[in-house]
């Protein structure tokens, strides 16, 4: 057995892989997190490690996927992975690749989750093969106060006019932006599937996310329509359609904050908190409560069901290391400390009544994601890769030729028939009223 001590310990590590204080192996991560997001996940890992003394490697990229199949092809895969798409992760499962942690989490760990949530870290089985490590909710619409005064829309209808007066005062209401490589579309996703929910309800949503109902159901048709009608028309999005297709998702919302403002609205998850907190500005960045708020996105009128999205670990390589760490991130405490920052949100149900959020506008996301309310996961990480990437396609096209709408709609249907049963993932709406 090699001793480390001094400086030669330095040197012995660097060259031997001896791991200080624990003797256990170093644990990789794979992730989607990277600037501000990796920061803050590692203050995550940062806390297993004080915890445990294993040291954690951790490799972010926005094409997670894409690099797990290589390392997985490779059979050199990492201990686990942080995927945002369920329907991927169940496909690791049904390979045998993601390894079930039921014996690792236990019934205490799973017991701090709702029903919805379970569901979901079970991927649509038995088995529990997924945590949670944040969650983002997608039903809402951003404004600031000193531009949008209200009252808030409660209807589709409404909104549409709200935006239509906006547009008509020379103030483009919507800040809109698709850029998002690889996955540039996905904002636009977000808005077609919240508009089929809430004009659609749960049940037809749900088939449609499973590859039940076609591409060209009057419903899905309908949700299109309406949201061109909404942001197609004359200067309804700031710079226009060409602007938005320009535009990265996580610029888009900057303009709100602007002097004089360039836009006053943005459909866009929870993960925005995190983005409009960092927009410099002469007075100092922008505050939850005083600078930015947002409404529910409206439906029907009343309490509905609102879209969710989460990042999920999974463990591909079953070491003792690998495991205590996905006991951690399960954890209380490891569910503690990203939302404790102020730009994340846990759905452990054991946080929502503590002093961890620190506006009315975190703690009023982070209850909706952790309560009983009706939950609906994205739609497009639910779908099969292939269906999701022609989904973001379309959004870029549509955006682009309006026209072309029946075509691209008969081309998505085309792919949704041509994928198998076996490749789909069955999670439908639950919680109150499902």
């Amino acid at each position: 057995m090699k001793r480390c001590s001094g400086l030669a310990m330095a040197v012995v590590l660097l060259l031997s892989g001896c791991s200080a204080g624990s003797g256990t192996e170093e644990v990789t991560v794979l992730g989607p997190f990277t600037g501000d997001e990796q920061a803050a996940f590692q203050r995550v890992l940062d806390g297993f490690t004080r915890e445990s003394g294993i040291p954690v490697r951790y490799q972010g990229t926005r094409a997670q996927d894409q690099v797990l199949r290589g390392d997985l092809q490779q059979g050199t895969p990492p201990h686990v992975a942080v995927l945002s798409k369920p329907a991927e992760l169940a496909g690791y499962a049904r390979s045998g690749h993601l390894k079930p942690l039921d014996a690792v989490l236990g019934a205490e760990a799973t017991a701090a989750y709702s029903s919805q949530w379970l569901k979901l870290q079970q991927l649509g089985g038995k088995a529990v093969y997924a945590v949670a490590v944040k969650a983002d909710l997608k039903s809402i619409v951003w404004y600031t106060p000193k531009t949008f005064t209200g009252p808030v829309p409660e209807t589709w209808d409404e909104l549409v006019a709200v935006s239509r007066r906006m547009a008509a005062a020379g103030q483009p209401p919507w800040c809109l932006g698709m850029g998002a490589p690889p996955n540039s579309g996905f904002p636009g996703t977000d808005w077609l599937e919240d508009i089929l929910l809430h004009r659609a309800g749960p049940r037809v949503y749900s088939d449609w996310a499973a590859g039940r109902l076609a591409w060209t159901d009057p419903a899905v048709v309908d949700a299109w329509q309406s949201w061109g009608t909404l942001v197609l028309a004359p200067g309804t999005v700031r710079g226009g359609r060409t602007a938005a297709l320009l535009t990265s998702f996580a610029d888009a919302g900057r303009a709100m904050f602007a002097d004089p403002p360039g836009c006053a609205l943005e459909h866009l998850a929870s993960f925005a908190i995190g983005g409009y907190s960092a927009v410099p500005r002469p007075g100092g960045p922008p505050v939850p409560d005083r600078d930015f708020r947002f409404f529910p996105f409206p439906g029907s009128g009343g309490a509905g069901p609102s879209e969710v999205s989460a990042d999920l670990a999974g463990m591909f390589r079953d070491t003792p290391a690998a495991r205590r760490l996905m006991a951690y991130l399960a954890g209380e405490e490891g569910q503690r400390i990203w939302p404790s920052g102020g730009t994340a949100f846990s759905v452990h149900q054991g946080l929502v009544g503590q002093n961890v959020y620190g506006s009315d506008v975190a703690r009023r996301i982070a209850t909706t994601l952790a309560g009983g309310g009706e939950l609906c996961f994205d739609a497009s990480d639910l779908m099969p890769s292939a269906m999701t990437s022609a989904f973001y396609q379309a959004v870029l096209e549509y955006l682009a030729r309006p026209d072309r709408l029946p075509t691209l709609l008969g081309q998505l249907e085309q792919v949704r028939k041509g994928i198998g049963p076996e490749q789909r993932l069955d999670l439908p709406c639950s919680g109150a009223g499902s």
